[in-house]
């Protein structure tokens, strides 16, 4: 139930980004694909262009929703802010969702008009929003508990039973079929095929409940034995990551402020 609320919550969150990139498309579609030298002609202009009052609008929520979906995160993560509120891994796709949506409304903000100092930040934006889907991948690979939070290596290992003795305590069987599950602990676990565990176990008339119940226990054993292998390339690459994600979305921050700073000073208000 609660994957299927986590796969609900992820789906929802893209069908909203579509929703509103179609949307924004549709209603500029004119404008947009109007030559950057016509577009002063265009009945809409002062409507469309960056600092029209639908333009800049799509800028300043944009960029709020940026700042907002990095700062609660960050919060989350290195301070546990609301913790007992704000479970990690719905956090980490509400800030993959901000951080998606906002740089569509700063991209529609542009008016697809690319120049300067601004084209550094959108360029800048576009390798963080890639960048997050890279980490993003790498994240999900990396076990972790119910609550968001990443397991160390000895909590999986503490995860893994001897298999052998564990069965052999439950069921009573064969040395041929125990020899046969000992070679599926291990490091190698993950990449052998469970087919002749069932043909054994058959062929031993094993009970079906019995046999259900191994087969169960074996497959947990190679996942957790797949998880180990993965485990530690994981922590590495995501360490690697942040190495590209960060200086980033900082070159992003700092444009952002100054680009900021410069419409202030020119006078531009928005609507207020």
């Amino acid at each position: 139930m609660k994957k299927f609320t986590h796969t609900l919550f992820i789906w929802l969150m893209v069908l909203i980004i579509i929703l509103v990139t179609v949307y924004l498309f549709y209603v500029g579609y004119s404008y947009y694909q109007t030559p950057l030298e016509e577009r002063f002609y265009h009945p809409q202009h002062d409507w469309f262009k960056p600092s029209g009052a639908f333009g800049h609008g799509l800028g300043i929520m944009g960029t709020l929703m940026i700042i907002f979906g990095v700062s609660i995160y960050i919060a989350r993560k290195r301070y546990n802010f609301m913790s007992k509120y704000l479970r990690l891994k719905y956090l980490l796709e509400f800030h993959i969702f901000l951080c998606t949506l906002g740089p569509i409304l700063i991209l529609f903000h542009t008016a697809f008009k690319f120049g300067g100092i601004v084209s550094i930040a959108f360029w800048s934006m576009v390798a963080v929003v890639l960048s997050g889907v890279v980490g993003r991948f790498i994240y999900i690979q990396i076990p972790r508990t119910i609550e968001g939070r990443e397991l160390s290596l000895s909590e999986v290992k503490n995860m893994q039973s001897d298999l052998s003795e564990t069965i052999t305590s439950k069921f009573n069987l064969d040395d041929e079929t125990l020899k046969l599950l000992a070679s599926y602990a291990g490091e190698r676990g993950e990449k052998k095929s469970i087919a002749p565990l069932r043909k054994v176990l058959r062929r031993h008339k094993v009970d079906k409940q019995d046999r259900k119940d191994i087969i169960k226990m074996v497959k947990n054993e190679i996942s957790l034995s797949g998880k180990i292998k993965r485990l530690e390339t994981m922590q590495r690459l995501f360490k690697y990551w942040h190495v590209a994600h960060l200086p980033f979305a900082l070159i992003m921050l700092i444009i952002v402020i100054i680009h900021v700073g410069i419409t202030l000073a020119f006078g531009y208000k928005w609507i207020f």
